[in-house]
Order: C-alpha cells, then sequence, then structure tokens
C-alpha cells in the first residue's frame, strides 16, 4: 500500500482547510480569554457548530484557534480521512497476524513492513517553530492568550501544550497532552497525573537528584495533536504513531537549551526544566469531568527559552461537562482504537465509550456470545488492558445490538438483566480525576451483563423471542411508503 500524502504540514494549513470546508468561523471583534471565550466556545459546541478563530483576544499577542475538533467530521478531516474508521481498518490490517501465502502475500507483507518504515521522525536542522527566540529576560508567557475556562479555576491555563520529556535512564521520549497551569510569566505548573508517563521519568530525575529537561509545543499539526492525546502502550513513540497517520514522517528539530525534540511546524516551543523536589499547589481547575478538580502539589517548570513562528497562532480548548470538544478526541480513540482492543480480546464485535460517561466511566461492549458467563470474561479482560483498566462501568449486550445506538443499549441494559446474578462489582484503579471514588486513585467498578441467558448460567425459564416484523411486510410497506401519504 502507497503512503499517503498527509494534506497538513500545521496547524495553519489545517485552519485554512477547515475555512475552505466552512468549517471555521473568525470572530473579529475582541473578545477576553478570561472566561468569556470559554462560554463563546461552549454555546458553539452545543450547537454542533464551527471551529472558531478569535482573532483578536484582549490578552496575548496571538490568535485562539479552538474547537477544532469538537466535531466526528473535523476530527476525520484532521487525520485526512473521510471516516475515523477508515484508520482503525489501516490498523486493523497491520495487525493481522497470519503468515504470508504466495506471491500476493508477500507483496502485502512488504507493504505493511513500508507503512512501517515511513514513520519514524526525521531531524531537521532549521524550523519555523525557531523564527522568532525569546532567551532570559525576554521570556514571557504574557505573550500568549491562556484561557481562564471557569470562575473557580485557578487562574489562567494552557490547556493544548503538548508536553515532552526524555525517561532519565533510558532516554525513551514521552510525548503527553496535559493542562498547565501558569504560575507566573515564566513558570507552569505540571498536572502529571498518576497513571502518565511523564510522572515516571519525574519520579526517576528525582530518585537521581537531577532536573528533568521539558518542551512544550502549542499549536502543532492534528496528527500530532491527536498522537499526544491518544492511549498508547508505553513503549510506542507517540510521533511513530503520528507517522503513520500521516502516511508520511513528523519532522523534527532539536531544541535550543535542552536536549529534546520538538515538532519543527509547532506554532510555539516551551523549553525548561524541572527542578527535584520542587512543588507548587495546582488547580483547582473545571475538568472534562464537569467538575471541579481540587488543589493540589506538582511539579513546576521553569521556562527558560521560548520560541515560535513569525505571526504564530495559539491553539487550545475548553473543558466541561460533555458535551464539549474532546468529544472528538475521545471518538478518534474509540474508533482508531477498536481493532487493537479486538486484536487483544477477540470476543469484541464492537464497542462505544460515551460522551456523557467522560469516555472512561463508561464502556458499552457487544459480543458474540459462545458460552456460560461469556460476558463476565470479557469485562475482566477489559479491566485489564492498558488504559481500559480505568472504566467503571462495563455493559456487556448481545452482537445484534448496536452499541451505538443508546436507545437500544437501556433496552437491553434495562430488561435483560437480573441485578442480583448479572452484575458483576469489583475494585480497582480509577482515573486520578475520579471525584466519586471514597479513596483517590482506586474504586468500585461494576459489570452488567445484558446478553440473552443460557440453561448453563442458571436461566431455566427459555428466553423469550423478541419481536420482529416478518421481512416480506417490511418490504412490502417499504415499497408502498409514498402511497400511504404520510
Amino acid at each position: 500500500m502507497a503512503a499517503r500524502k498527509f494534506p497538513y504540514d500545521d496547524l495553519k494549513d489545517f485552519l485554512a482547510a477547515l475555512e475552505k470546508a466552512g468549517e471555521l468561523r473568525r470572530v473579529s471583534v475582541p473578545v477576553d480569554p478570561t472566561l468569556e471565550i470559554s462560554e463563546v466556545v461552549t454555546r458553539t459546541v452545543r450547537a454542533d457548530g464551527p471551529a472558531l478563530l478569535f482573532e483578536r483576544p484582549t490578552r496575548g499577542e496571538m490568535p485562539v484557534a479552538i474547537n477544532l475538533f469538537g466535531t466526528e467530521k473535523r476530527m476525520a478531516m484532521a487525520l485526512g480521512v473521510e471516516s475515523l474508521d477508515e484508520i482503525g481498518a489501516r490498523l486493523g490490517e497491520m495487525l493481522k497476524p497470519e503468515l504470508p501465502v504466495g506471491l500476493s502475500g508477500m507483496m502485502d507483507g512488504l507493504g505493511k513492513v513500508r507503512q512501517l518504515t515511513s514513520m519514524p521522525p526525521k531531524k531537521v536542522r532549521t524550523a519555523p517553530c525557531q523564527q522568532v527566540v525569546y532567551r532570559g529576560d525576554d521570556v514571557d508567557l504574557d505573550r500568549l492568550p491562556g484561557l481562564q475556562v471557569w470562575p473557580g479555576d485557578g487562574g489562567i491555563f494552557h490547556n493544548f501544550g503538548l508536553t515532552h520529556t526524555k525517561h532519565p535512564e533510558t532516554g525513551k521520549r514521552n510525548l503527553g497532552l496535559y493542562r498547565l497551569q501558569q504560575h507566573s510569566s515564566t513558570s507552569i505548573g505540571m498536572h502529571w497525573q498518576i497513571h502518565k508517563n511523564s510522572t515516571a521519568h519525574h519520579a526517576v530525575a528525582e530518585r537521581l537528584g537531577q532536573r528533568l529537561p521539558v518542551a512544550i509545543a502549542i499549536g502543532c499539526d492534528p496528527a500530532v495533536a491527536y498522537s499526544a492525546s491518544a492511549p498508547l502502550p508505553a513503549d510506542i513513540d507517540e510521533y511513530l504513531f503520528a507517522g503513520y497517520l500521516r502516511g508520511a514522517r513528523v519532522e523534527m528539530v532539536d531544541c535550543l537549551t535542552v536536549p529534546l525534540q520538538v515538532p519543527a511546524h509547532a506554532q510555539i516551543v516551551l523549553e525548561g526544566y524541572i527542578e527535584p523536589g520542587e512543588r507548587m499547589p495546582e488547580g483547582p481547575f473545571g475538568d472534562h469531568t464537569g467538575f471541579y478538580t481540587p488543589v493540589e502539589p506538582f511539579p513546576v517548570m521553569h521556562v527558560e527559552c521560548m520560541t515560535m513562528q513569525r505571526d504564530p497562532v495559539y491553539h487550545s480548548i475548553v473543558t466541561s461537562q460533555p458535551p464539549q470538544e474532546d468529544h472528538g478526541l475521545g471518538k478518534a480513540t474509540e474508533r482508531i482504537f477498536a481493532p487493537l482492543l479486538r486484536f487483544l480480546i477477540p470476543d469484541i464485535v464492537d464497542y462505544d465509550l460515551p460522551a456523557a460517561g467522560v469516555f472512561h466511566n463508561c464502556a458499552i461492549v457487544s459480543i458474540r456470545k459462545r458460552y456460560p458467563k461469556h460476558a463476565q470474561k470479557v469485562m475482566n479482560a477489559i479491566w485489564g488492558a492498558h488504559m481500559m483498566s480505568l472504566t467503571k462501568l462495563i455493559v456487556i449486550v448481545d452482537e445484534d445490538c448496536d452499541v451505538h445506538d443508546y436507545n437500544e443499549v437501556a433496552f437491553r441494559a434495562f430488561g435483560n438483566v437480573d441485578y442480583a446474578r448479572d452484575l458483576l462489582l469489583t475494585e480497582g484503579p480509577v482515573d486520578h480525576l475520579d471525584h466519586a471514588s471514597y479513596q483517590q486513585f482506586w474504586g468500585g467498578k461494576a459489570g452488567v451483563d445484558a446478553t440473552r441467558k443460557l440453561p448453563e448460567e442458571g436461566y431455566h425459564r427459555g428466553w423469550p423471542e423478541e419481536m420482529r416484523m416478518a421481512p416480506e411486510v417490511v418490504s412490502l410497506v417499504d415499497k408502498r411508503w409514498k402511497e400511504y401519504g404520510i
């Protein structure tokens, strides 16, 4: 398979494509990044509205791009496909374990290898992200129109900064998407949750008594931006994955003051370090859960260098009770990683992560049921599958149930369950931000078996037949529908 040519070199290219497609609106009047932008964006998202470019924020020196990924259509545009399932299908083909048969099989295998070879990032000597450089006393984070999203927030946050670190001993890179609280004109709080790889890097640096170098890229091309949010296994480089999504290698450049690399076409880059042992109060922050997360001590990045493109665009996101822009990112993860989840757990036919469940509170899963307690086996497998371990509620339905039709799922879950027998309760890790668990980081979970029950499961009443109209009547009414004048 030939490598695809990814359509966007950088964020500005993507914005131009959105505007051409009628998916972007420019806001030319002054708008305040403190609360006002957030309210405008929230109303726009909930009206299924366009991406927005605030051209004249009343704070900062550059326009603000936001709601870029707020619909499945824009998320698909961001990744250069008609449907997000296309990427999942490509990934699924690469995961097929069959040995090649004949010449065509060998060529197909070589094609998969060629896809892999296009993935590693490519180092360049000069980069647009370093066209303008501020060092030392010239560093000023107030140049950025960071947002205060909710009245109770602890201050200004940079919500789409892609954070780069390296393991101090192995040199393994990590790219993550974390909220960043601006403490001063030169310092940033790093909200590194307990399950994140950057937390592990920082722990090693502290054990060694070393500073941890950090670089933050803001305003990257959409494939890189998405990859920072993707729940990849720890041993898979996010830039490898971004290259796979793009069908082309990501260009990277050495930072000027820290031993890290960043995307050459980022709009803005912050370079600095974290001192071992240093913490500052971070928060409160109105997060994607719909609640303020409390103040906790987190590491502090001291920014020593700030680089950017000429005429940069600042990228951010608003978080709140769903629906919000992160629905598009979460839906992309659901569809792209469906083949990987099925590869790990072949029993799964399909799954859905409802936006109202903020993507880690609930998973709806359909299976082709073959034996007693099959649903419970799948529940336990999901709780053992990487970041799916944080799922609090799993609803298992039969394969003929459309997991994306919540009315149909509710019909099965409400009607097919004897809660004295079909409810599995357990305990395990939960998201760092989960406020409902009585202890932080772990709590109770539930699995609901909403499948048809078998005699071998102790159900001896004879499962009733669900009503279905005769196919010939359905066909007849289809043909005559216009005659009815309804």
